[in-house]
């Protein structure tokens, strides 16, 4: 009885949590989502686990690995597939097969990449995001996860409320050799790593040192977006862990 109160006090405290996060997001169907994610899985917004985009829950790859290590996984084995993968064009297929256990057979899965089907912030990188999809759809299927983890989405719809939130963005003109504009950038960064656009927003104040991202310069939301795109390429959980903690406390004069 014990265990099911700590349980139920734990997927408040998850509740409160999204919401703080994705506010007007979470609404019933969201909640019973949650619950069933953080029972069954013990899946945790707190830890960067799950992510809500468009108002549907995704598991991220940091989730999926954690849950493997609570269940004592045996092991990964991942290889490329040659005969699907062309190199010169950026094309990356590979099988990943996950053991649950000394004598289970093996879970396969398959994860591609091209830049067709990737952010233009990770171009050049299509082999890394092929592994990590295959590693994904491996682990899900070996514990009979069914939603898609966001390491597999190749784009979001246009419009999406992570979109909708960065169009607040001071309008950025386009560069002289063609460059996207700088919101637009930071538009795909926010897709390519499942960040929280609003929390995105609220770290680039304070980043950029003025009580609103609007009255920052373009120099200074340029350099912002170099340091999330190299932290999140670096670090994504400690990322998240950073802008999970804004949605934890107060925030003075953040739009």
């Amino acid at each position: 009885m014990n265990r099911k109160k700590t349980s139920n006090t734990l997927v408040r405290k998850e509740l409160r949590l999204a919401a703080q996060l994705w506010p007007g997001q979470i609404g019933k169907p969201q909640e019973r989502g949650l619950e069933f994610l953080f029972k069954s899985f013990r899946f945790s917004v707190a830890k960067g686990d799950l992510q809500l985009l468009d108002h549907k829950w995704y598991v991220t790859h940091s989730g999926l690995l954690r849950l493997a290590h609570r269940r004592r996984c045996s092991g990964i084995r991942v290889q490329v597939v040659r005969d699907f993968c062309e190199p010169r064009t950026g094309r990356w297929v590979f099988r990943a097969i996950l053991l649950t256990s000394a004598t289970c057979r093996g879970f396969v899965g398959y994860g591609d990449a091209d830049p067709s089907n990737v952010s233009a912030l990770v171009r050049g990188a299509e082999m890394r995001v092929a592994e990590t999809r295959a590693v994904n759809r491996a682990l899900r299927k070996a514990y009979g996860i069914g939603i898609c983890s966001v390491e597999e989405i190749g784009s979001l719809p246009a419009r999406s409320q992570s979109e909708a939130n960065v169009r607040k963005l001071p309008p950025q003109p386009v560069n002289g050799n063609g460059e996207p504009r700088l919101r637009d950038q930071l538009c795909l960064l926010i897709r390519q790593h499942g960040l929280d656009a609003s929390l995105v927003k609220l770290y680039a104040a304070e980043f950029c040192a003025t009580k609103d991202v609007r009255h920052a310069s373009r120099e200074q939301i340029q350099s912002f977006i170099t340091h999330l795109a190299e932290l999140a390429a670096k670090d994504r959980d400690g990322l998240l862990c950073k802008l999970n903690g804004y949605g934890q406390k107060p925030q003075e004069g953040a739009a």
